[in-house]
């Protein structure tokens, strides 16, 4: 049997951590499994389904580095892959339905279904419709049809059949009692098919093997499994995935800070350490291993791995996690990182870059230990593409202590005639402080203000390496015609 599994998101909004989670899963099981991973867009919701958002959860997911075999942008034998143009399918599913006997016409209008809700939590029933259309004589129900009477179609539950139950490969041996379900509305009065339906057709249509999703649909289970039998086809085997809580316990949500992968993308946020992240939000590899590549994850997943208990969304995990894998970039991937946070700071060009493609790989190891995202790059190395700016404060706090003008005069006269490496840079500024007498974090201080504006940066050293003997020696006499 070829593993064939889906996601299935519907477009009402953006890609969010729990939607992309339940994508990975997916696509990280049909990989290890050398099955086939299907994207399909559930978008039979008219009002807030929008081609921007089918756009931004296609965007999103290649994003990360999924790649599916069927769906929008693949093609495929089991198309289309949009439900609103499916609806071929579902006439024929409900046609089916209606010839055995698994579906019949409810002429109920709205304000009678309400009183009947109303009616079942008075008396504390277990079903919310009291299928009184069911009982309805044939004769009635073909006049009633024939004269164009609204109505909708629902599932004829087969009372008689008992629990519904179903192993889930997640939570284990799970049950619902038959009584407990309506039968439930299908197709609605205009004719667009419920999720409960539609979901159900195309599961069927497209040979799926495998459900893993959210168990915020664990409820509809029982429900799908009644239309696939209904409709003859086999069940598909369950994973339904613990949700993803924020640290107050509560289903992660905009209270707990960004929710959607393009945000955690504008962050900063590298798209290999958010797959890995929320890879371990519910699976482990062996229970202690934290970086987890693609690769390993597409050759390791399985679903007993899989947790039941909620998962808790930690950003200080995950912002550990991506400075990790920016240390763990070589200088060339670093710069293909940083380069559009460049670029959008006003810095450089794409053509800058390439033409000086070694000087900007000179400037990663002034940063790549130091920071976690890349939206903190181009603020520490800003003062390597612009003389700074210096500011009252840090001229008063660094340039005007006591000695640190004679430190600056000093180092101004050692720097201009040594060789421009780190090393030779080290060795004489270390003989300022002795030779002014001032301690060492004085003069030292004192050039890193002159330089870089600010009295927080890269090691210095090395900054001044990259920036070049010019740029630091006119910097220097700039900070020292202002004191």
């Amino acid at each position: 049997m070829t593993v064939r599994v889906r996601f299935a998101p519907s477009p009402t909004g953006t890609l969010h951590l729990g939607g992309a989670r339940t994508a990975i899963y997916n696509w990280a099981f049909a990989r290890r499994n050398h099955g086939v991973f299907i994207l399909r867009i559930d978008d039979t919701d008219p009002e807030r389904s929008t081609p921007e958002n089918t756009a931004q959860i296609i965007r999103s997911l290649r994003w990360l580095g999924l790649d599916w075999d069927e769906g929008p942008e693949a093609g495929g034998n089991h198309g289309p892959y949009f439900q609103t143009q499916r609806a071929r399918n579902y006439t024929a599913a409900l046609e089916r339905m209606k010839a055995t006997g698994h579906a019949y016409p409810c002429f109920c209008s709205a304000d009678e279904l309400a009183a009947k809700r109303d009616l079942t939590r008075t008396t504390g029933a277990t079903s919310g419709y009291d299928r009184t259309c069911r009982a309805l004589p044939a004769d009635e129900v073909a006049r009633r049809l024939s004269a164009g009477e609204p109505h909708v179609w629902r599932l004829a539950v087969p009372l008689e059949r008992g629990p519904v139950g179903f192993s889930d490969a997640v939570r284990g041996e799970t049950e619902f009692p038959i009584e407990s379900i309506d039968d439930f509305v299908l197709v609605r009065s205009d004719g667009t098919p419920t999720y409960n339906f539609a979901t159900v057709v195309d599961d069927a249509d497209m040979e799926i093997t495998h459900v893993i999703r959210g168990d915020d649909h664990l409820a509809n289970t029982p429900k799908q499994i009644l239309v696939f039998e209904a409709l003859g086809r086999k069940t598909p085997v369950f994973a339904h995935l613990s949700m993803i809580w924020g640290a107050d316990g509560k289903k992660l949500s905009k209270r707990h800070g960004a929710t959607s992968v393009e945000a955690y993308r504008d962050m900063g946020y590298l798209p290999e350490a958010l797959l890995n992240y929320l890879a371990l939000l519910g699976w482990s590899l062996d229970g202690e291993t934290t970086i987890v590549s693609a690769d390993v994850l597409t050759s390791s997943f399985s679903l007993e791995r899989i947790s039941k208990n909620p998962a808790i969304f930690d950003p200080e995990k995950l912002e550990w996690m991506n400075g990790a894998y920016l240390r763990g970039m070589t200088a060339s991937a670093f710069v293909d990182a940083m380069a559009p946070w460049l670029i959008e700071a006003g810095l450089t060009t794409g053509e800058d870059i390439d033409a000086r493609r070694p000087w900007f790989e000179s400037i990663v190891p002034l940063i790549q230990e130091r920071v976690r995202r890349l939206d903190e790059v181009a603020e520490k190395v800003a003062f390597l593409f612009a003389d700074p700016v210096l500011s009252a404060e840090a001229t008063d706090k660094a340039l005007r202590a006591d000695g640190a003008s004679a430190a600056l005069r000093a180092a101004r006269d050692v720097l201009d005639e040594v060789d421009f490496d780190a090393a030779s840079i080290e060795e004489a500024l270390r003989t300022v402080p002795e030779a002014v007498g001032v301690k060492p974090k004085t003069a030292f201080q004192a050039v890193r203000v002159a330089v870089t504006g600010s009295t927080v940066s890269p090691p210095l050293f090395e900054s001044l390496e990259v920036l070049g003997k010019e740029a630091t020696l006119r910097r220097i006499d700039a900070a020292l015609s202002q004191l």
